[in-house]
């Protein structure tokens, strides 16, 4: 197409998890403004006009599985955005939960060929494949009470560093038995940004020099969100099994070399950062 019109979500219904706050709310009003029809699933309350409104809480696989009871109709793109920085429940908010709903629309065609799916992961999930075997183990488990079990059987993985290290191997593990099925599946990784969560842990420091070199502002939920709605749209039918750095550069120019400054905490993410 070359009218623009692979961007655009015009006829599509979309579902968002995490809608309420943050980039899910920013991807939730990118793709309405380019014709989605779109569901918010979340624990809190949407304050913003959406088709629907579908209370859950990713914790919780009895309520996920009657959420999903109530979707009616095919999916054309699902957005995983909900998250928390620690807590007993961050592995089941931050992926066992996203997979539990990802691996029962698959299932039950909900997400049929055609159909995309975003994840938010993070520059903190950065040197994931040097814990592949650890990872692939992980997610050899078969549902969402087995992965929990795992969880509480091995110690240090429930966390947020962690799960996002799962994110991105699960994107790439993915990338082939879903789109055998004709479902693409991608994840975003960003670098700190100006986003409720990240204020409240102070992630905002991570990437302030590098800013001031660079003369540039601290990403916003909204670049967040507009990358989602690309990776899930149309226009980037090509790409699948990616996980996504936004970052404005940072992890690159450090592993490059031409960000000298930022050389230490990105090889320590990329070979160190053990489980």
């Amino acid at each position: 197409m070359t009218d623009g019109q692979a961007f655009r979500y015009d006829g599509k219904r979309v579902v968002v998890v995490g809608g309420a706050t943050g980039m899910g709310a920013a991807a939730t009003r990118t793709a309405a403004g380019l014709g989605a029809e779109v569901v918010v699933l979340d624990r809190a309350p949407v304050d913003y006009p959406v088709a629907q409104f579908l209370q859950v809480d990713l914790g919780d696989r009895k309520q996920i599985d009657a959420t999903l009871d109530e979707l009616d109709g095919p999916v054309d793109a699902l957005f995983s955005a909900a998250g928390m920085a620690a807590g007993p429940a961050v592995m089941r908010v931050n992926f066992i939960g996203h997979r539990h709903i990802i691996e029962r629309m698959v299932a039950e065609k909900t997400l049929a060929a055609g159909s995309a799916i975003c994840l938010i992961s993070s520059v903190a999930g950065l040197g994931w494949q040097n814990h592949l075997p650890t990872l692939v183990e992980f997610l050899a488990t078969p549902d969402f009470e087995s992965a929990d079990s795992w969880v509480s059987a091995h110690e240090g993985t429930n966390s947020y560093m962690f799960s996002k290290q799962v994110i991105n191997a699960y994107v790439a593990r993915e990338a082939y038995p879903l789109l055998s099925k004709g479902v693409r599946i991608n994840a975003i990784c960003p670098g700190p940004t100006d986003t409720p969560l990240a204020q409240a842990n102070s992630w905002l420091g991570f990437d302030k020099q590098y800013r001031e070199a660079t003369g540039t502002t601290p990403l916003l939920a909204e670049q967040m969100g507009d990358v989602m709605v690309f990776l899930n749209s149309p226009a980037a039918s090509g790409i699948s099994g990616v996980s996504l750095l936004v970052d404005s550069g940072h992890v690159m120019a450090s592993i490059g070399g031409s960000w000298e400054a930022g050389r230490p905490v990105i090889e320590f993410l990329m070979t160190q950062n053990a489980i």
